[in-house]
């Protein structure tokens, strides 16, 4: 049980009901994590806004990508298991570079230098290297690709934080950082 209320639709606060309506029928249905930002309907309203921004660079591919990458380094088994389920259904990345992801990596050469310095600004919390940077510029990175990595690393980082700290029920097929991947 969340140690944060995931309430049902029709209890959500009344200034995130047109946005948890949006998402269902969009979806069929609205996961438990929008249910559990929906408490605050200031904090939906920013989270889904980033969102639908990030959604617009970089490939869905690269992505989730990176957000298997950031909820395997943060620990969060809910993101892991929803971007699990996305990769595989949405991205239609396979199980094999799904694994990879988990570990900051990548079978596709441009996406591991993505992944890597995804990976590596989730663990130094942004504190990286020359090389770490020249290293995603040289992959073909520009400057406002760099930006919206490191943006994606923060998106992530929210919602694997949020998800901790209420300890969310996962709602999706379970995947668990603790498993080897």
């Amino acid at each position: 049980m969340s140690r944060i209320a995931v309430p049902a639709l029709d209890a959500a606060p009344e200034g995130s009901k047109a946005t948890l309506d949006t998402i269902h029928k969009q979806l069929g249905v609205v996961p438990n994590l929008f249910r559990l930002i929906g408490n605050s309907p200031v904090a939906l309203t920013a989270y889904t806004g980033f969102h639908a921004a990030l959604s617009k660079t970089l490939d869905v591919k690269t992505r989730e990508r990176i957000a298997l990458a950031v909820a395997q380094v943060n620990g969060c088994d809910y993101c892991l298991s929803a971007h699990t389920y996305l990769g595989l259904n949405l991205a239609k990345i396979g199980p094999e570079e799904i694994a990879l992801n988990r570990k900051g990596a990548s079978s596709d050469p441009k996406a591991n230098a993505a992944v890597q310095f995804a990976a590596k600004v989730a663990e130094k919390r942004g504190h990286v290297s020359d090389s770490d940077i020249k290293a995603v510029r040289d992959a073909g990175f520009t400057d406002a690709e760099l930006v919206e990595i490191v943006a994606l690393v923060a998106e992530n980082s929210f919602t694997n934080f949020l998800n901790e700290v209420a300890d969310t029920e996962i709602d999706f097929p379970v995947v668990r950082v603790a498993d080897a991947a």
